[in-house]
């Protein structure tokens, strides 16, 4: 594995990643999802709202650092606030 960089910031994302995963397939398994249209022009369930959001953490983080050159942190909260509101009303 010495060909990749592992950070405590990498190990400390896959690790909530793997986290926030378990815990949606508890939450389905404990309560079932039910499909529904939100802010998002489509039906979705909460794994698709939780992928989305991913991916537009991605795109949120890649779009910062394409566009500012200050920290990191204020992409990260922007993506957790949004990923909130898109799990909460997406």
């Amino acid at each position: 594995m010495n060909w990749m960089a592992w950070t405590p910031q990498t190990a400390a994302f896959f690790i909530g990643i793997g986290i926030a995963l378990t815990l949606l397939t508890v939450w389905e398994i404990l309560r079932p999802t039910e499909v529904r249209r939100g802010l998002l022009p489509m039906a979705t369930t909460r794994g698709d709202r939780f992928f989305i959001s991913l991916l537009s953490a991605a795109f949120i983080h890649l779009l910062w650092l394409g566009l500012t050159e200050t920290t990191l942190l204020a992409a990260s909260i922007i993506s957790v606030i949004w990923a909130g509101l898109l799990m909460r009303w997406g």
